[in-house]
């Protein structure tokens, strides 16, 4: 049974895609079976693991919203055990067009639960935004990451969205946990940076993973070429510190892979 990670912060430019396609990609080549949905109206997932989301007929939109077939809608992706439920533009006018659907909260969990045995690991992708789709992604979860950048207003609307999680825990899924507070964009150079990461471990302490994810041109350049870091390469800074992520996160699920 698969474990459901979403990767949710309402504020743009964190490293949500970043982290949700290269911590899927990792996830994968530790050889756990791996899917990332890209609930994203934007489609970076999708076009981050070589897809065009302007060819996609089936997205997430038409599983959610038109009830298409999950199976026939996974697509696969060039890197071996990670497959992708893709996203395009018509996302955007999903939340009006579910306003008036029964359950419209547990459209995606509903969907989510049809794979969930087929997988270790679902990693969701999430908007930048606490509208219906990030909150249908929550109440799909079991857990939530949360990514945080090094800089100035790193923990500007986090309690907003911690006060989201709350709400969809006493209302919606009392089983979503936080899997973790992950640090990104860091700059060893600069103080700001390293004021950051003490700030948010003294706030959150242990919720706070110990992988950090440095600024990495690498990074940047890979979803160009419609590859993760560890694909376009596995060599650089961004890739190793996704891969160390993944192995914190199986450990801490306990069932830990090595890569060899």
């Amino acid at each position: 049974m698969g474990k459901i990670i979403a990767i949710a912060n309402q504020k743009g430019g964190v490293g949500k895609t970043t982290t949700a396609m290269n911590l899927a990609a990792s996830l994968a080549v530790l050889e756990f079976k791996t899917l990332v949905i890209d609930a994203d109206p934007q489609a970076n997932t999708t076009s981050g693991v070589g897809h065009d989301p302007k060819s996609i007929e089936n997205s997430i939109y038409e599983c959610m919203v038109e009830e298409a077939n999950v199976r026939e809608s996974i697509i696969a992706t060039e890197i071996p055990n990670l497959d992708l439920i893709p996203s395009h533009i018509d996302l955007v006018g999903a939340e009006v067009e579910m306003i008036n659907l029964e359950s419209r909260e547990e459209k995606m969990k509903q969907v989510a639960d049809q794979v969930k045995d087929d997988y270790d690991f679902i990693i969701i992708d999430c908007s930048p935004s606490l509208g219906l789709i990030t909150i249908n992604a929550l109440t799909a979860a079991d857990s939530v990451i949360i990514p945080v950048q090094c800089e100035y207003f790193a923990l500007e609307g986090l309690g907003k969205l911690l006060n989201t999680i709350k709400i969809i825990q006493t209302r919606l899924n009392p089983k979503l946990a936080i899997e973790g507070i992950l640090l990104t964009m860091y700059d060893v150079r600069l103080r700001l940076s390293n004021q950051v990461v003490e700030e948010v471990r003294v706030h959150f302490k242990n919720m706070v993973f110990e992988t950090i994810i440095p600024r990495n041109v690498k990074l940047s350049e890979a979803p160009s070429y419609g590859l993760p870091a560890i694909a376009f390469d596995a060599t650089s800074k961004g890739a190793v510190a996704y891969l160390n992520l993944a192995n914190e996160i199986a450990e801490k699920n306990g069932i830990a892979k090595v890569a060899e």
